[in-house]
């Protein structure tokens, strides 16, 4: 496996344009840092991010993870324009004479696309850490480790993710077709949930209950939207609405069990794909 990982690694890190996007992404995670420094002050009336609880342990593994997961398309890229290389310059075909079996070059994609996951969960943890340390109304250790499962969410939407990205580009060779379908399925998948919705259910529940074994929209439903979280924006809501807000924020096991099972689907059917084509 250590191989198999390091002959993808080189290939990436050879490729500027891909070192360029690796480099581009990690950098961009680090942003999140900055939104601690926006402050708005607007008259008598200011307002300082950072006061507001979003690095609050345990919500900003919450919101860190969610605001990170909006980035994968730039790793999305460097998997996509991986799996094109490999045809374009015959490195797919040279592998397979050095000796690689198509069982080993799919396993050494998706090791890589672990690696990719793994990477930026660990990233986006010491960040988190450094900023919840930092800016935390809460230090107790008990307080800082607890909701941890939203890494675990964001390595599986990650995962997922990049793997759908890695059957796209065998299935069509050509990254910038790949891309482009990805944008495509993301539009049917809204097309699914509006003709569900407003022609066959009529109801938000029932259509939910259906587009959450749809890949994309299952990945999404691996971490829901924070904002709302915040105490500040319940606040501005209830008194509007009267009404306290009870959404579920927690990590479903539902959408962990889907999200896992489309990325065996997808790492199969890319095996399946790579081993009926005459190379």
């Amino acid at each position: 496996m250590k191989r198999l990982i390091s002959i993808e690694l080189q290939k990436i890190w050879k490729n500027r344009a891909s070192r360029i996007l690796l480099i581009s992404y990690f950098v961009l995670l680090s942003f999140i840092a900055l939104i601690a420094s926006i402050k708005i002050n607007i008259g008598s009336f200011k307002l300082h991010i950072a006061e507001q609880g979003i690095f609050n342990f345990p919500y900003i593994w919450h919101f860190n993870t969610y605001v990170a997961g909006g980035l994968k398309l730039f790793l999305a890229i460097v998997i996509v324009s991986m799996m094109a290389n490999e045809y374009s310059y015959g490195t797919l075909k040279q592998n397979l004479i050095d000796g690689m079996s198509k069982k080993e070059f799919v396993l050494s994609k998706f090791l890589t696309v672990l690696l990719f996951a793994f990477g930026s969960t660990v990233f986006v943890f010491i960040l988190s850490l450094i900023l919840g340390l930092s800016f935390s109304s809460y230090t107790e250790v008990g307080i800082i480790f607890s909701d941890l499962e939203y890494l675990l969410a964001y390595f599986l939407k990650l995962t997922g993710f990049f793997s759908f990205c890695l059957f796209l580009g065998i299935l069509v060779k050509r990254s910038a077709f790949a891309l482009g379908f990805l944008l495509i399925w993301n539009i049917i998948e809204g097309i699914i949930y509006a003709l569900l919705r407003f022609t066959f259910l009529g109801s938000s529940e029932q259509t939910t209950a259906v587009t959450q074994f749809l890949p994309l929209e299952s990945m999404s439903n691996l971490i829901v939207e924070p904002i709302t979280r915040i105490s500040a924006i319940k606040a501005i809501e209830n008194t509007i609405s009267g009404q306290q807000n009870f959404k579920d924020y927690s990590v479903p096991l539902s959408a962990i069990i889907i999200v896992v099972a489309w990325t065996v689907i997808f790492v199969l059917m890319s095996y399946k794909i790579l081993r009926k084509r005459d190379l």
